[in-house]
């Protein structure tokens, strides 16, 4: 996008969710990233247009009965071999399955400044199909974002590589935070994630409370 299309904008310094304006400020100013930005109306009021990426995790029944979330013993199958990787071409589709979890990268890349986190919600074009996703992105991430998905409805539903699919709110907090404070799972990624609930520290105490080995 152009640079000049960005020229004198104001922004405000409250707290709340960020206007187009403010948005396309932050831009300006690189303190807000999202690349690639293919078409100027990704920028709403409120919101930006996020894209299905081109890397998927489909969640599929193994030879376990169960999917351990308690148990981090690396001699276990992990949460991620109860996952199937595939990819897809800009253009291409996805089948997404009734009641099947599912997880893609954005296409977009994204940094957040330290006083500003995300909120996505899917476009209402994709909603009223009976698709749901549940994600917040923290102040201070840097990465492609892993969107969790199911499709709640019982009739399989494509979706292609790289159209417009979900958007994210911004919202600016009064401080700034330090993301990078402490050692976290999810962090800088580029390819959808699964779940790392078994790597969880409270998991070890709780079990010592138990004497559990």
């Amino acid at each position: 996008m152009e640079r000049g299309f960005f020229k004198n904008l104001k922004t405000k310094n409250s707290s709340g969710t960020l206007t187009n304006k403010e948005i396309n400020k932050l831009l300006y100013k690189n303190e807000l990233v999202i690349t690639p930005l293919l078409e100027k109306n990704q920028i709403g009021e409120v919101s930006v247009d996020l894209r299905v990426g081109t890397d998927f995790l489909t969640q599929h029944q193994g030879r376990d009965a169960f999917i351990d979330t308690t148990e981090d013993n690396i001699d276990k199958r992990a949460i991620k071999s109860h996952y199937t990787e595939t990819r897809r071409r800009l253009g291409e589709t996805f089948l997404l399955h009734p009641l099947q979890p599912a997880l893609f990268s954005t296409l977009e890349y994204i940094k957040l400044p330290t006083n500003v986190y995300a909120v996505l919600s899917l476009r209402s074009s994709y909603s009223r199909l009976g698709l749901t996703i549940s994600t917040i992105v923290q102040p201070g991430y840097c990465g492609c974002i892993s969107v969790e998905i199911l499709n709640s409805g019982n009739t399989p539903i494509k979706i292609m590589a790289g159209a417009r699919f979900i958007q994210a709110r911004f919202v600016k907090l009064n401080h700034p935070t330090d993301y990078f404070n402490y050692t976290r799972k999810y962090t800088c990624q580029v390819r959808p994630v699964s779940s790392k609930a078994n790597e969880d520290e409270e998991l070890l105490l709780l079990k010592k409370l138990n004497n559990l080995p």
